[in-house]
């Protein structure tokens, strides 16, 4: 199968390092027009130099994230084709007892990651509604499937939205021909931050967590791309509302 985005215009948050940056490599090799953003600049000269637009940008910014978008929009002439909502992360949330966790601690993870979905959603839809067509991919986790070995429950309550934001928007936007579905990875080494994780692990932890993986082996961030990709595709028109774990079977 042959998934190519040509002349297609193509939107991911949060592509400095990790899982964006290896999305929109791979975009980017398949022909896509590629705009991206994060709000650290540090690793967007990386898909700069392959070819992708890039800004800085703070993606709680209400303003800011419908100023970007309009201005892509204007730029190309045309909607927005794919939109991937990468952008996330725990922020300064600290596994702890629920009765610790702070106000601040929620109320990060929840801008980080469902409100930025929504938000950036809420600025390509209009264009995606007048196209009568459009891919939106939502990152989600497995901790927004089930409990988190993270033990971070912002961040749980934080991916679980997500899939519940995918789902509503996919049930009222697939009579415009916009599909809305979520990945969910397992764990992958993406960045500097689960590489450090994964390290904290003795010998004997890596290994068990290996070998409950069906296919004995952690995820790579190809596996997360290639399956956002897929659901860009036009290969999956028919898929809309779905959460897809990407995890080597658990």
């Amino acid at each position: 199968m042959d998934i190519r985005f040509d002349n297609r215009i193509v939107v991911v948050t949060g592509a400095k390092d990790g899982l964006g940056r290896r999305i929109s490599e791979q975009f980017l090799a398949s022909g896509a027009n590629l705009f991206c953003c994060d709000i650290d600049p540090a690793g967007l000269e990386v898909v700069t130099e392959k070819g992708g637009t890039t800004d800085v940008l703070d993606l709680t910014d209400e303003k800011a994230v419908a100023a970007w978008i309009g201005g892509i929009e204007q730029k190309t002439g045309r909607a927005i084709d794919v939109l991937v909502n990468n952008a996330g992360g725990f922020g300064h949330a600290m596994p702890r007892p629920i009765e610790d966790v702070t106000d601040s601690e929620w109320d990060v993870v929840m801008a980080r990651n469902p409100r930025i979905a929504f938000g950036v959603s809420r600025a390509v839809v209009p264009g995606m509604k007048r196209a009568s067509r459009g891919r939106i991919i939502n990152m989600s986790s497995g901790a927004g499937i089930a409990a988190s070995r993270t033990r971070l429950h912002p961040y749980t309550a934080a991916k679980h939205a997500i899939v519940g934001l995918t789902r509503q928007m996919a049930m009222e936007l697939g009579a415009f021909g916009i599909t809305v579905n979520s990945v969910a990875p397992g764990f992958v080494l993406s960045n500097a931050f689960t590489k450090a994780d994964w390290e904290r692990y003795s010998p004997e932890a890596q290994q068990a967590h290996v070998q409950a993986t069906f296919m004995r082996r952690i995820g790579d961030p190809d596996d997360i791309a290639s399956m956002t990709l897929f659901l860009a595709s036009d290969q999956a028109s028919w898929i809309t509302g779905q959460v897809i774990s990407v995890d080597g079977g658990r």
